[in-house]
């Protein structure tokens, strides 16, 4: 459409010509010819708020050919559509992937700090050794001991690790109890929808043949014989793969395990069933009309959020330090956050899952494999066990090219155990956000890498997790007990605070 309905457009420019150390992005206009300095576009949504008898109305409208194809093409217009998406030019090559280089690539490069690489190995086990001796705390003695309180406490990795290699507990010992809990927690009255499939058999056979491994010394990595669990997005055998349907498995057979299960079973880990999860992950809540809501651990009559909603609550209620999850748009951060875990997203082919035997493509360039945990600690260990180049040799990427991708940057993992302090590190901010110290929490227009940033993240995360329990949530207008992070955002007059408790 010409004249009064000219949309304008926007020329997005190649990374290459973007001056990343002054922080000028590609928002060329042809309103002004100039080059906007913006790190970040806020929506300006219209949409017209209706509801009952309008909203069949407006519906009818849409529907018709004449007067549908006018309104469709002005709410485009006013929700910037047409000048953003459908006119724009791209002077980008075309991304069929979303994997970039990453060594090398900015036109400056900023050293590493407090973080240690970690070899690629085919054997996950040595990954895991890599990250346990290099970049967590000295080992401890197992919480089993030195806690007497008989009430609740969430075991850890290392502490699984302590008891088996201490002969306190044994692989077997564990399975037992676990599957003592699950049955009882899938059972009413508590009812807390857990668990999609579990196999008592199976457990049972995993946890003795690491029960064995222990009584040799031969344990394989400190995974062995920690029970971890598996959204049934994910292949994982004996069990069929439903996302969360009565369906998806009689279409689509699991043949074996995904290469993210595959690579913790190398490493002893028992792989305790395929948990709960909105129906194919469309959805925030958990709550999955065919196997039933998942329960918030902390609150019954709360759900869990989703859609990693099971993996999340059997961690928060200590059946397991870990699960997988699939993360999309927050799948696992969001039910982390609703269940007081710790949810890791990893970029973009950190953990593969491309083949035959893989997680469900339901998004497979943005959904990716994540880790939830008890700890910052043991999604560290997790996430050293997943991540890597693809083995498979039914991938059809791997007959293709036998050679490691070179655009695929190093694994980095922060240093867990550095004595010094992250609270005065400087971080990268939105612009229009006001420069403001919050103790000796500086935020700056400093700008860091992502593999900086991620294990800056990683550390600061785990100082506060450690000396207390993170939150975020939205004022109330009650009296405030505890000390707060103030965040002013564009958020319709709402305002946002994160807080830690001491």
């Amino acid at each position: 459409m010409g004249g009064a309905f000219k949309a304008n457009r926007v020329v997005y420019k190649a990374a290459s010509s973007i001056d990343v150390a002054r922080r000028r992005l590609p928002a060329n206009s042809d309103d002004d010819g100039e080059e906007e300095d913006q790190s970040y576009l806020h929506p300006d949504v219209k949409a017209p708020r209706m509801g009952g008898v309008v909203v069949k109305v407006f519906a009818w409208f849409l529907e018709s050919r004449i007067l549908g194809a006018l309104l469709l093409y002005l709410l485009k217009r006013n929700n910037l559509i047409h000048k953003l998406v459908t006119n724009a030019e791209l002077e980008e090559s075309p991304l069929y992937v979303p994997l970039h280089p990453f060594q090398g690539y900015l036109p400056f490069q900023l050293e590493e700090q407090e973080v240690k690489q970690i070899e690629p190995s085919s054997d996950p086990a040595s990954q895991v050794q890599q990250a346990v001796e290099n970049c967590l705390l000295p080992l401890s003695s197992p919480n089993c001991s030195t806690t007497t309180s008989p009430g609740f406490h969430r075991w850890t990795v290392m502490d699984y690790y302590n008891a088996y290699t201490t002969r306190q507990i044994t692989p077997t010992m564990v399975a037992e109890r676990l599957i003592a809990a699950i049955e009882e927690s899938s059972s009413a009255p508590w009812d807390m929808g857990f668990f999609i499939n579990h196999c008592p058999k199976d457990i049972l056979k995993q946890a003795s043949e690491s029960t064995l491994r222990y009584e040799r010394g031969e344990a394989i990595s400190v995974l062995d014989g920690v029970p971890i669990a598996v959204k049934d997005e994910i292949d994982c055998a004996p069990y069929p793969t439903t996302g969360g349907t009565k369906w998806l498995h009689k279409a689509r057979a699991s043949e074996g395990d995904a290469e993210c299960v595959a690579r913790l079973r190398q490493c002893g880990a028992i792989l305790v069933g395929k948990t709960n999860m909105h129906e194919l992950g469309a959805g925030t809540s958990g709550i999955n009309p065919h196997y039933g809501a998942t329960r918030n651990p902390f609150d019954v009559g709360k759900i869990a959020g989703g859609s990693s909603s099971g993996s999340a609550a059997v961690v928060a209620a200590g059946l397991c330090p870990a699960a997988l999850g699939v993360d999309g748009g927050g799948s696992v951060r969001m039910p982390a956050a609703l269940c007081g875990v710790v949810g890791f997203k990893p970029t973009f082919g950190r953990v593969p899952h491309s083949g035959y035997i893989s997680v469900l493509p339901l998004n497979w360039t943005v959904g990716m494999v994540g880790v939830l945990a008890g700890t910052v600690e043991d999604s560290l260990i997790v996430y050293a066990a997943i991540s890597g180049d693809s083995q498979k040799t039914s991938d059809p990427e791997m007959k293709n090219n036998k050679k490691p991708n070179p655009t695929k940057p190093k694994l980095y993992l922060p240093l867990l155990e550095s004595t010094s302090s992250v609270t005065n590190i400087k971080l990268a901010r939105y612009k229009e956000v006001s420069i403001r110290r919050v103790r000796n929490f500086v935020f700056r227009d400093d700008f860091v890498t992502n593999n900086d940033l991620c294990s800056l993240m990683f550390r600061w995360i785990n100082e506060y997790w450690n000396s207390g329990s993170m939150i975020a949530r939205r004022r109330s207008g009650s009296a405030v007990p505890t000390r707060w992070i103030s965040c002013r955002r564009n958020t319709g007059g709402r305002r946002w605070r994160w807080s830690y408790r001491r």
